[in-house]
């Protein structure tokens, strides 16, 4: 399966019925602190890399963990996009983008 965009993965897992409103609120907000460690990281600031990517693969197991039964053709999209994703978030030029 070929990896999903950010954005077609966003609008995914808004759709879900595998996830409830308000585990998906605590999800968007879990994803908005990730997105700001990396705004930090490119501004010189903590936290290192290595470090972020532990944040990231916890957060795509909870994803996954909450899609795999409810979701199973969400949770396979996850997995093939995880590194696809990851990709665009450390070249600080596409998430510089992502972020605009």
């Amino acid at each position: 399966m070929a990896p999903l965009d950010i954005e077609a993965l966003k609008a995914r897992l808004r759709a879900t019925k595998a996830i409830g409103v308000f585990t998906k609120l605590s999800l968007k907000n879990k994803v908005d602190d990730l997105m700001q460690q990396f705004t930090e990281h490119y501004r010189g600031k903590k936290p290192p890399l290595a470090e972020l990517r532990q944040s990231y693969d916890l957060l795509m197991m909870k994803v996954l963990t909450l899609l795999q039964d409810g979701d199973p053709p969400l949770a396979t999209a996850v997995v093939s996009s995880r590194e696809a994703i990851w990709a665009v978030l450390t070249d600080e030029m596409k998430f510089a983008a992502l972020m605009a």
